[in-house]
């Protein structure tokens, strides 16, 4: 199984709430809909373990996908350019790392 990890800050400006409604209202439940996706889950930084210090990161966004080819597929259908478009409004310069299990 392959992950799709997104590492993001909001964009300078946007609001926490306007976000966090968006991504349960549209961007989960779409790409939680695609084929090549077994799960998806966006995750709010609290913290470094053990540190005050604030994490790098705001969001983290970890997708399970069953298809990496089917992946790039479902992300060129108009639901998921719609969604990327809006993502694009939000996130600044997010990170997109591909991962695989270990075991």
């Amino acid at each position: 199984m392959s992950h799709l990890i997104v590492l993001f800050n909001l964009k300078a400006g946007k609001n926490r709430a306007d976000y966090e409604n968006w991504a349960r209202t549209n961007d989960l439940p779409s790409v939680n809909s695609l084929k090549s996706v077994d799960s998806c889950k966006i995750l709010r930084s609290t913290g470094l373990m053990g540190s005050a210090v604030s994490a790098p990161f705001q969001y983290i966004e970890v997708i399970e996908i069953n298809s990496n080819d089917g992946l790039f597929v479902d992300f060129d259908g108009p639901i998921m350019q719609k969604i990327t478009e809006q993502f694009n409004e939000f996130a600044d310069s997010p990170i997109f790392i591909m991962a695989a299990a270990l075991v």
